[in-house]
């Protein structure tokens, strides 16, 4: 393979590569913030259950809790709050 061929086959690369995260960038990011969320939800899970002593407040710290809160943010912490008050 000559410089030339290296050269075409580099610039390919190049373009498929931008192509590729051009389409996939969407869901990218929403599957970054999706994961972000549900940690900020670990999170927030975390500190209700450190106060529940003084609180009385006590959530489970499971995956489906943590997505309702990723997903829904803050108003989904207030609905399990509603839930496990309820139930």
């Amino acid at each position: 393979m000559d410089l030339n061929q290296k050269i075409i086959a580099a610039l390919l690369a190049g373009f498929f590569l931008i192509a590729l995260l051009r389409v996939f960038q969407a869901p990218l990011k929403v599957a970054v913030k999706l994961l972000a969320n549900t940690l900020l939800g670990f999170l927030a899970l975390w500190a209700v259950n450190l106060t529940s002593g003084i609180t009385g407040l006590t959530l489970g710290m499971n995956l489906w809790n943590a997505l309702v809160i990723g997903v829904l943010g803050l108003p989904g912490f207030g609905l399990l709050l509603l839930v496990h008050w309820v139930l």
